[in-house]
């Protein structure tokens, strides 16, 4: 549903393009135009899809939404620059001397440089976005930037379309694009001018703030007397903010490590940049902004007779609020929980998990990748063979594993689990970093978003040739 809605808003100036009729332009000058239309409606989209949405990351979950955020940027910064390239394509085929001077002229001249202006600031965001860990910045001037940028584009992208655009001068095409205008103002308002507001109308106060582990630390956060509780599911993130200010350009996404039946917040967090490595000395009575929740890595929205919790580092934390939530509620499935960290050190919440096997049918894996002195765990990672030895007793068919961590852990325990014979829509997951590679149910995400590519393609290619 989600994939139709969005291939109708892309291709919304097509249909309505059709309605006008533009003499002289041939079927590559229709194609062109027909590039830099979709592009741009896709570029405005990018606003949307960045999680921050309930009704699309809430159906989707962060993971796809991510992911489906960065494969779009890539075919919208390839329409916006075949755009001009498809103009002069016959002209270059003719005379490649004069295609040259052709589009030299769509660089440079006055009239055009709007455009010009909106494709260098969306190459630039393009890159920066990739190089994002390479980038001496700190992660909030990186955001900055990467907003700006894409404001840029996008004022630029319909600046372009209304003054250059033959199917932009009059009539709906016209118009959509005021709409489209207005409707990327509206979302940057919302993002940072209504939640600005509502973080300081409905504030939260720090607690207590507990070392668990190796430079990883609970946060307790409670609301303030005239602020309602979250209403959240157990799995589900927040984003939150600290201080006087609280400004939602500086809040960072951290998981819900806590049960809906205990009033306030618990999130675990590791130090592991600019933000966190602060998050040990704030003091209790620190007001705090929390905007949430979001996700759908809960148990309510992936059902099974069996539970199989997989944790790898800092993923601990959503699997701790599902393994509390599972506590609290007494649950009488069997719940097998695995936890992977680098050290004994890295270990958290241990004599939580062990008190859990007093309530729940709950067995405990744990596995260092270092061996150190005092510990009688496993070492190594978590195999096939251990993941085998996990869920025996349980129908992997209906069993639904739950998957935090690093990203070569989880793209390699989620295509092991496929291998045990989970179906993949059983198999759950968010990952706080892209390395690893792709997973199989990361290619087959990827194949539905190359058909939403094709569909693109078709429906300019279809108004190529109208």
């Amino acid at each position: 549903m989600l994939a139709f809605a969005y291939l109708l808003a892309c291709t919304l100036p097509l249909l309505l393009a059709l309605r006008r009729d533009v003499a002289g332009m041939d079927v590559s000058e229709r194609g062109a135009a027909a590039l830099g239309m979709v592009a741009l409606v896709a570029m405005a989209i990018q606003f949307v899809t960045s999680g921050r949405f309930e009704v699309v990351s809430g159906r989707l979950g962060i993971d796809k939404i991510m992911a489906f955020h960065k494969i779009a940027a890539f075919w919208v910064l390839i329409g916006l620059i075949l755009h001009p390239l498809v103009y002069v394509l016959p002209t270059w085929a003719d005379d490649p001397a004069l295609g040259v001077e052709r589009l030299t002229a769509y660089l440079t001249l006055p009239h055009y440089r709007s455009g010009v202006v909106a494709l260098a600031a969306l190459l630039v965001l393009a890159f920066s976005g990739i190089l994002r860990d390479r980038l001496p910045w700190r992660y909030e001037v990186w955001r900055a930037t990467h907003i700006l940028l894409g404001l840029v584009a996008v004022g630029g992208g319909v600046h372009h379309a209304l003054t250059t655009g033959r199917f932009s001068a009059m009539g709906p095409v016209h118009w959509m694009w005021w709409v489209l205008a207005l409707t990327v103002i509206t979302v940057m308002a919302i993002l940072y001018g209504w939640r600005w507001a509502l973080l300081h109308r409905h504030p939260w106060q720090l607690a207590s703030v507990k070392g668990l582990a190796d430079r990883m630390w609970e946060l307790d956060i409670q609301p303030a007397p005239n602020t309602k509780p979250v209403d959240y599911a157990a799995g589900q993130f927040v984003w939150i903010t600290e201080g006087k200010h609280r400004f939602p350009l500086f809040d960072h996404p951290f998981s819900i490590a806590d049960s809906p039946k205990r009033q306030g917040l618990s999130l675990i967090i590791k130090e592991a940049g600019d933000f966190t490595n602060k998050i040990g000395a704030l003091a209790p009575g620190t007001p705090m902004g929390i905007d949430g929740p979001y996700g759908d890595f809960t148990l309510s929205a992936h059902q099974g007779d069996a539970i199989l919790l997989l944790a790898g580092g800092v993923g601990i934390a959503p699997i701790m609020g599902l393994l509390r939530d599972l506590v609290a509620r007494r649950d009488p499935r069997p719940v097998r929980l695995a936890y992977a960290a680098g050290r004994p050190v890295n270990f958290a919440c241990l004599p939580e998990i062990k008190a859990a096997q007093e309530v729940l049918d709950l067995q405990v894996m744990l596995v260092s990748e270092e061996d150190a002195e005092g510990w009688d765990g496993l070492i190594g990672w978590l195999t096939h063979d251990r993941l085998r030895q996990l869920l025996q007793g349980l129908d992997t068919k209906r069993t639904v594993a739950h998957i935090c961590g690093p990203g070569p852990m989880v793209t390699a325990v989620s295509d092991a689990l496929l291998d045990l014979g989970l179906p993949m829509d059983k198999v759950i997951y968010e990952r706080f970093d892209y390395a690893g590679g792709a997973s199989r149910q990361d290619r087959r995400r990827a194949m539905g978003f190359l058909a939403v590519a094709a569909g693109l393609a078709g429906a300019i290619g279809a108004f190529a040739l109208a």
